[in-house]
């Protein structure tokens, strides 16, 4: 119960300050030179004054209000290294428990995780705290203890928690002699053109290193799992790596550093860099046998490419038309034959044989040449007609050794519509392709294609490869397949122009086109056998193409080295998907025990897997300035938990031992009763006889 003096003014308090001053300046001009006078005029003049101000005595029933006061555990990813958890836990507890102890204390406590979205990534304390703080009033605010490894990623500049004053203490969880060893990435490029080399900065920082272990460290290199190299990096020193995009699509370049004994974690002793490798520019040879209808077709699809240069040229004389006139003489400029097939060979992406027939004017050697440049890596790609059911069939040249089908010798010149084949379903260069029909489980077409027929077929007898097309009479079509390091690509029919026209409602001809050209040259998206893995939320979406009826399970190693097991499921053929909830950031391993692979979920190089040494360095700002204090929790091998007391604001709010939070002594108002001091008739009484007074003193 309290009471005081209370005021309700009956009229505005200006009107009160101007009639108080207009009475005091009548009381100075009714100056007689009688102090007794003047002073009961003063003393009548401040009691009506009083008497408009409404004073009354107040009496109020309070309830104290207890003080709030918030503990965030910290739960992010680095705290599971060692103990840091278990004391975290320990430490929470003991400190709830004491809080019970105080009658007006609230405590509080919420758990700060990280995640693997954007805005999960790294520890953030201060977004818990202040979620925390968003129904406490701050005049009922006693302070924050956060328990943690010290390794805050939100820490704000300036005042923390504006509008709350309280102090923010923090209790370290690791030790003070921790030993670790990491990769720290400093420049890491998104893109590398193809064939050149990547430039990767970085350092490797050592800390709490015995002696007989500091010195040069050996770093190893690999690049999409293969062995590239070691190199020699002095701790703190920045250092570059330099190796070759070999592929477009995903290329990852792994560094690694040894284990040192005693060291808190291994996480980070790996840097993984995913690095897009794009072509700076396609170099395409296209050789043109003949000129015929779809010749103009394949130009017309490459030239519109602008990152394809293309090198084009077709023999318009046949050998039939012989005058004696030597070939080189018969152009104005002499086509570089030799540069093409022999010296630069090797700088095409891809060739292409547009009904190539043998005629004198590619010697065999060149043509062994391109056979070689098949086995070391190279593309090529051969659109037949009837040229290769000819004697003068490029089968019949040194190029047979990696061409996946025997021509017959036959020419179909029958109407037919293109099929992809059970096999063409599950192979990325022709699934999905509009207007393809559809297939059930046995592979037995229930749905027929949409598209236009062609009109000619060259029969052939496939030897190797994947037959993922087939026309009149269940013949072969397309045929992809893999000779040496390199691939080949054969379409037995030159008919793909008539889509292109548009005859009988034309069909996909320009992406099938696209796609078998892309496969050919390696572009990742098109692999038949490939494991890959995206974020997609709070999810792990894991893909596997395979040629494949069926998928095996993928096993996932997370971060931190704990291992889940994925299934597979079927969404297209050829297609499999399964799905993983991770709450680990950073780099994840996927094997199914034919191919691995990694994934990044949130950053591929995360924040909770870099610096993980406990540190009271990045919260002793925010403790100073609220008047907290930073403590560690290890105590020789046990935890030490400070007591709890509560502190007077002003005072100071940690001791050795102790931590303080701030007595608020908030209350809530039950009830309030008042007594007016000139409501009753006492009261009015007594200020009729002080004017009464006044006047009679007048009188005399």
């Amino acid at each position: 119960m309290s009471w005081h003096l209370a005021f309700a003014p009956l009229v505005p308090p200006l009107l009160i300050a101007v009639l108080g001053a207009i009475g005091l300046v009548l009381v100075i001009l009714a100056w007689r030179g009688s102090l007794r006078g003047t002073a009961l005029r003063l003393l009548a003049l401040a009691a009506m004054i009083l008497a408009l101000t409404g004073p009354s005595l107040q009496r109020e029933d309070r309830a104290p209000l207890p003080d709030i006061a918030v503990l965030v555990k910290d739960e992010s990813q680095s705290q599971a290294i060692g103990q840091r958890r278990q004391r975290t836990d320990d430490a929470a507890t003991r400190l709830a428990a004491e809080a019970k102890a105080f009658p007006n204390l609230d405590l509080r406590v919420v758990t700060a995780r990280s995640g693997v979205t954007s805005g999960e990534d790294g520890t953030r304390l201060f977004r818990a705290l202040r979620d925390a703080l968003s129904d406490i009033p701050p005049e009922r605010f006693a302070g924050a203890i956060l328990v943690t490894d010290g390794q805050v990623h939100d820490v704000p500049e300036g005042q923390p928690l504006p509008g709350y004053a309280g102090p923010i203490h923090s209790l370290i969880t690791g030790e003070r002699s921790e030993i670790d060893r990491r990769i720290a990435l400093v420049h890491v490029p998104k893109f590398g053109i193809v064939g050149q080399q990547l430039k990767i900065r970085f350092r490797v920082d050592d800390h709490n290193v015995p002696a007989e272990a500091q010195g040069a460290v050996e770093v190893a290199i690999s690049v999409d799992g293969n062995a590239a190299g070691t190199m020699s990096v002095m701790p703190g020193q920045l250092a570059e790596a330099s190796v070759k995009i070999g592929h477009g699509g995903q290329n990852l370049v792994e560094l690694a550093v040894p284990e040192l004994k005693g060291e808190i974690t291994l996480q980070n002793n790996r840097a993984i860099v995913s690095t897009e490798g794009v072509r700076d520019r396609l170099r395409v040879l296209l050789v043109s046998g003949e000129p015929h209808p779809g010749e103009r077709t394949w130009r017309n699809l490459l030239k519109a490419d602008a990152s394809v240069d293309l090198v084009h040229f077709t023999i318009l004389r046949p050998p039939e038309k012989q005058d004696g006139t030597p070939i080189k003489e018969l152009s104005l400029i002499a086509f570089p034959t030799r540069e093409l097939f022999v010296d630069k060979l090797s700088e095409f992406d891809l060739i292409i044989f547009d009904r190539y027939q043998r005629r004198g004017v590619l010697p065999m050697a060149y043509i062994a040449n391109i056979a070689e440049y098949v086995e070391r890596g190279g593309a090529v790609l051969v659109n037949a007609g009837p040229d290769y059911a000819s004697a003068l069939s490029l089968y019949n040249t040194p190029l047979s050794t990696v061409l996946p089908a025997i021509p017959l010798g036959e020419v179909m010149t029958v109407p037919f519509k293109p099929e992809v084949t059970a096999k063409g379903e599950r192979h990325p260069v022709t699934r999905g392709l509009p207007g393809a029909g559809r297939r059930d489980q046995q592979g037995k077409l229930v749905e027929e294609p949409s598209w236009g027929r062609w009109l000619r077929l060259i029969k052939a007898e496939p030897r190797e490869g994947d037959v993922v097309m087939s026309g009149a009479e269940d013949q072969p079509l397309m045929v992809l397949s893999r000779a040496g390091e390199g691939r080949v690509a054969l379409l037995l029919s030159d008919h793909a122009w008539l889509w292109t026209r548009g005859f009988e409602g034309g069909g996909p001809q320009a992406e099938l086109l696209r796609r078998m050209a892309h496969w050919s040259m390696k572009e990742p998206e098109l692999e038949e056998e490939a494991l890959s893995g995206r974020q997609h939320g709070n999810d792990l979406v894991i893909e596997r193409r395979t040629m494949a009826e069926q998928a095996a399970d993928v096993t996932v190693t997370s971060p931190s080295g704990k291992t889940a097991t994925v299934k597979l499921e079927r969404r297209l053929p050829g297609l499999f998907q399964g799905r993983l909830t991770v709450s680990e950031a950073g780099l994840h391993r996927l094997t199914d025990g034919k191919l691995s692979t990694v994934a990044a979920a949130g950053s591929a190089d995360p924040r909770e897997s870099g610096d993980v040494i406990a540190t009271e360095e990045i919260m002793r700002p925010v403790a100073e300035a609220t008047g907290g204090t930073t403590m560690w929790l290890d105590n020789g091998g046990r935890i030490a938990v400070p007591r709890l007391a509560m502190v007077r604001p002003g005072r100071s709010m940690a001791g050795s031992g102790w931590l303080g939070l701030k007595a608020n002594n908030s209350y809530r108002v039950k009830e309030i009763e008042r007594f007016p001091l000139f409501g009753s008739l006492i009261s009015l009484a007594l200020l009729l006889a002080l004017v009464s007074l006044m006047w009679y003193r007048e009188g005399r």
